[in-house]
């Protein structure tokens, strides 16, 4: 499994102790040190059959800098979450055609 996650997060740290405690091997990466692609975003959508507005964060900064709604189109916002990825929900476990939003954290042992 890919963890999707940053190190500056308190879920994402939760996250990672949960998995180590479960013994469940993960490669770790810091989507705001390593951003997702738009093309990679566009598969992780896919993935957890989700559009780009479903993994908004409000709270983020960019949101209202950019003055987003949460009903622009996954072209509009693909682009957005690779350039200003904080705007993105986290974490997120990725593992092939599948994906899932840890919110809450358990949901990632679901992969």
């Amino acid at each position: 499994m890919q963890l999707i996650c940053t190190a500056t997060c308190g879920t994402c740290r939760k996250a990672v102790a949960l998995l180590k405690e479960k013994g469940i091997d993960f490669e770790y990466r810091d989507y705001k040190k390593d951003p997702l692609s738009p093309t990679e975003i566009r598969r992780l959508l896919k993935a957890l059959d989700l559009h780009a507005r479903d993994l908004l964060r409000p709270r983020d900064p960019a949101y209202r800098s950019l003055g987003l709604k949460g009903t622009e189109s996954d072209r509009v916002l693909v682009p957005l979450l690779s350039e200003y990825p904080g705007l993105m929900q986290r974490p997120i476990g990725w593992k092939g055609n599948h994906a899932v939003v840890g919110r809450p954290i358990e949901e990632l042992l679901e992969l």
